[in-house]
C-alpha cells in the first residue's frame, strides 16, 4: 500500500502546494528516492515509480513524468531515461534484470500532489483511503479542489446520497482521476494549449501525451 508522506520539494510560491504526498513504499520508494533529484535537475516532474514482474521474469521499472506544465512528449521521455540509467545503475537498488519505462501519467492519471486535484477539478476522480471516513475507505466522485490540507469531492455515499466531503491528505492511500469523455476532451484542449503557447520548442502535437 502506499504512504501518504510529504516530498522535501518546496510549493510554488502563490499557487498550489506541487510537493508530492502520495508516496511510494519498498524497493519502488528507494528508486523514486534515487531518481528523482535527477528528473528535477532536468526540468521535469516525477509522478510515480511503478515496479511490475518479478520471480523469473524481468522486471519492468515505470517511472511516470511530466513537465511542471502536465505534458511530456517521448524526447523528454528519451532525456530522462538517458540520465536516469546510469543513476540506477550505480545505485543499484534492485536485484536481478529490470528494463526501464519512462511515460507520460496518461489521462486517468494518479494524482499525486495537491495542486493535482485543483488542476483536475470538475472531473471524476478514485480515491482510496488509508482509514474509512464516514464508514468508507473508498470514494468516486466530481473533484472540488484542494483546501486546508483536504481533497473536496461531490461522491455518492450510498444511504447518505450526494455528499460534499473533504477527505484528509494524510488518510489518502491512492487517488486518480477516472476516464470519462469529458476528461479525453479536456486533455486534449489542455495538449494544444500547451502546443500553441510554446512554438518552435519541438514539441509535435500528437497522442502521446494522452496514453495511458
Amino acid at each position: 500500500m502506499n504512504e501518504t508522506i510529504a516530498s522535501n520539494v518546496p510549493p510554488t510560491e502563490g499557487g498550489p502546494d506541487t510537493r508530492r504526498f502520495l508516496r511510494e513504499t519498498g524497493v519502488a520508494a528507494e528508486i523514486a528516492a534515487i531518481v528523482e533529484p535527477v528528473i528535477e535537475d532536468l526540468g521535469f516532474r516525477l509522478v510515480r515509480v511503478k515496479i511490475q514482474g518479478g520471480g523469473t521474469a524481468d522486471k519492468i521499472v515505470q517511472l511516470m513524468a511530466e513537465r511542471p506544465d502536465g505534458s511530456i512528449t517521448i524526447d523528454d521521455c528519451e532525456t530522462i531515461s538517458k540520465q536516469v540509467s546510469p543513476v540506477l545503475d550505480v545505485a543499484d537498488p534492485i536485484s536481478g534484470a529490470y528494463r526501464l519505462e519512462v511515460s507520460s501519467p496518461g489521462i486517468d492519471r494518479p494524482l499525486v500532489r495537491p495542486s493535482d486535484f485543483e488542476d483536475w477539478s470538475g472531473h471524476e476522480a478514485r480515491i482510496e483511503l488509508t482509514e474509512p471516513v464516514g464508514g468508507r475507505r473508498k470514494f468516486k466522485g466530481m473533484l472540488e479542489g484542494f483546501e486546508d490540507g483536504e481533497v473536496r469531492i461531490e461522491a455518492d455515499t450510498g444511504e447518505h446520497g450526494i455528499q460534499h466531503l473533504g477527505l484528509p491528505m494524510h488518510l489518502i492511500s491512492d487517488a486518480r482521476l477516472v476516464l470519462t469523455d469529458e476528461l479525453v476532451r479536456d486533455a486534449l484542449a489542455r495538449a494544444k494549449k500547451r502546443h500553441s503557447d510554446r512554438p518552435g520548442d519541438g514539441a509535435e502535437l500528437d497522442e502521446d501525451d494522452l496514453e495511458d
